[in-house]
């Protein structure tokens, strides 16, 4: 007798330490629902747009494309439109970081270096950024725009030198 009065007891406390995950599961479905849905859409639209960009392919005669160009598998990782917003906004502050304190440049620096790297990543461009110190990555940090600019990416160091020349 006292084998079914605890078999009842322990399911009647799962019960309870269950019920607000239960509860918060139904009160969240709509966002889990949606969420999924959102996914599933784009899927859907990468899909397109590769079968799209393969019949173009194909009817243009172009090759193969190589695999590290192909789309991001990552969706978390930003766009080269971010990227490039972030090191114009970057730049503008690391060209006027005179007044403020040596860890506020430093801090800048790096998130700009750590931008260039990505749009660097994104491009194909070859860049040692996190290799060098000093001198040395002031230098890697001018070469890696100038390649960035040939690349056609436009950087604010270009601009506020055409500015200053006016």
């Amino acid at each position: 007798m006292a084998i079914p009065h605890t078999l009842v007891l322990a399911v009647a406390i799962l019960t309870l330490l269950c019920l607000p995950a239960i509860v918060a599961a139904i009160v969240c479905a709509d966002e889990l629902i949606d969420r999924a849905s959102r996914a599933v859409h784009h899927a859907r639209l990468v899909r397109r747009e590769r079968r799209a960009l393969g019949r173009l392919d194909r009817s243009m005669g172009a090759l193969e494309v190589p695999a590290e160009l192909d789309l991001p598998a990552e969706p978390d990782r930003p766009t080269i439109e971010q990227i490039a917003a972030d090191l114009h906004r970057l730049g503008r502050q690391r060209l006027s970081i005179a007044q403020r304190s040596q860890v506020w440049q430093t801090a800048v620096l790096r998130a700009y270096d750590e931008q260039l790297r990505l749009a660097c990543e994104c491009l194909g461009v070859t860049e040692h950024l996190g290799e060098l110190v000093g001198v040395d990555l002031e230098i890697e940090r001018v070469r890696v725009e100038g390649e960035l600019q040939l690349a056609g990416m436009t950087l604010p160091t270009a601009d506020a030198e055409r500015r200053e020349q006016r």
